[in-house]
């Protein structure tokens, strides 16, 4: 049976540290015990290791064997206009499972004036849920969150390659691995034409999924996928 992931905070390579809220989380809700065998990461390298003292303000863990890391894929941001919290929690735990490199809360014209508010404080809690994700699902890290973004903050986001989804354009390409994408999902009822004008400003593509018109998570997480084969 696979070992589960954790996370650290530091590494020093003799031990690894979990401190603070990510210790609290370990020693109370994951209930690490010592001498349990686990696999941790503290970001860029991952090891075997026994967790050697757990409290809620820190636990410590005795590294062993370096693990081999995974192959890099294509670096994808994914720009999900703010939704129904739910439903963007949803995006961020699958999104993550499915190798994002980055999400960014995008306040868009159609979004919800509430939800962009309260979208400030709610970021904190989807970092949580990232950081669950990528424990699960055996990443070396979870995504950057960013603070919510405007339309064109969003867009001013450095990337090679930057597609738009809509209901018209041309079928969206796999990302290339030596490119950063973005990939940027509306609210329902889609862009404005002023975002729609905006990004074309800026050589964003437009590219559709299909012939169904699908809610903003099932966008996102389908364009993800298609973005990161292979």
């Amino acid at each position: 049976m696979a070992l589960r992931r954790v996370l650290a905070d530091a590494a020093d390579g003799e031990r690894a540290y979990a401190e603070g809220p990510r210790a609290h989380h370990l020693a109370r809700v994951a209930r690490l015990e010592p001498g349990e065998r686990v696999e941790v990461s503290d970001s860029t390298r991952a090891w075997e290791a026994t967790v050697e003292s757990v409290s809620g303000e820190e636990v410590v863990f005795l590294l062993g064997e370096e693990l081999e890391g995974p192959e890099r894929g294509a670096a994808v941001e994914l720009h999900l206009a703010v939704i129904k919290f739910p439903r963007f929690e949803l995006a961020v735990e699958k999104a993550t499972e499915l190798g994002v490199d980055t999400i960014v809360p995008v306040a868009a014209g159609r979004s919800d004036g509430g939800l962009i508010r309260a979208a400030v404080k709610r970021a904190e809690r989807w970092r949580r849920v990232a950081e669950e994700a990528a424990q699960q699902s055996r990443r070396l890290a979870p995504p950057e969150i960013t603070a919510p973004l405007s339309f064109a903050e969003a867009l001013a986001r450095p990337a090679e390659r930057r597609y738009v989804l809509d209901f018209e354009g041309t079928p969206l390409p796999r990302a290339s691995t030596d490119e950063r994408t973005a990939l940027m999902v509306g609210p329902e009822g889609g862009w404005t034409e002023q975002e729609r004008a905006a990004a074309a400003e800026v050589g964003a593509q437009s590219v559709r999924l299909g012939s169904t018109v699908l809610r903003a998570e099932t966008a996102a997480l389908a364009a993800l996928a298609i973005a990161r084969a292979g």
